[in-house]
């Protein structure tokens, strides 16, 4: 049995999503946030010590279980745990897309957006960095644009895993309103993959989601 320790608003929603759309049994763990801080309560730290979400438990039929953090990493490993479904795609040119999308999520394009967030809250000296930053988030943004003009999904012509790791970061650009201009693919995009049932289906299963 899978259970998934969800952070409310956070990355830790795409696996719920993930885990509906390949139709795998799970269970959720809810947590909130720290009103004063916004991070995550000292709770999840008796599951990980990091103390961050997602953190994947998977109990075989022996009882024994796996602890599993990273989304990333998660995401492959229930892709695999599916047999490859809404993994690798058929061809050379989609597979090398779907990996490096998969990872382009966290590793490149989620950085900037993170700090953008957190300079937002330095008073002052934060606002003129957030401005510095801002030419790096376009560069980002603008790639994401003209690689979903080339295709309906980030790896090709099907819907993969990488199109689940890639809502995160580009739901919470449109948040904050880096997408409200000169994006419209990339806001039908969004547009379509929330109205997915699994999609829904996940929202249901993982409560408040400010992004949706």
């Amino acid at each position: 049995m899978i259970t998934v320790h969800h952070l409310e608003n956070s990355r830790s929603q795409r696996v719920l999503w993930l885990l509906e759309e390949l139709g795998l049994p799970y269970t959720v763990k809810r947590y909130e946030r720290d009103p004063k801080t916004m991070l995550a309560p000292p709770e999840l730290r008796s599951v990980h010590p990091l103390g961050k979400s997602p953190v994947l438990v998977d109990r075989d039929p022996s009882g024994a279980s796996r602890i599993l953090v990273e989304t990333g990493a998660i995401v492959e490993h229930l892709v695999d745990k599916a047999d490859g479904r809404l993994g690798k795609p058929y061809g050379d040119d989609a597979a090398m897309r779907y990996r490096q999308f998969l990872h382009y999520a966290e590793g490149s394009l989620m950085p900037p957006l993170l700090i953008n967030l957190v300079l937002g809250r330095i008073p002052m000296v934060g606002k003129t960095a957030q401005k510095r930053l801002q030419p790096m988030i376009d560069v980002h943004l603008d790639f994401v644009e003209r690689e979903l003009g080339a295709r309906p999904w980030f790896a090709g012509d099907t819907f993969t895993a990488a199109d689940i790791m890639m809502s995160f970061p580009l739901e919470a650009a449109r948040d904050r309103g880096f997408l409200s201009v000169g994006k419209p693919i990339t806001n039908i995009w969004l547009d379509t993959i929330q109205a997915r049932p699994a999609y829904q289906a996940a929202l249901e299963k993982g409560g408040p989601y400010r992004f949706a």
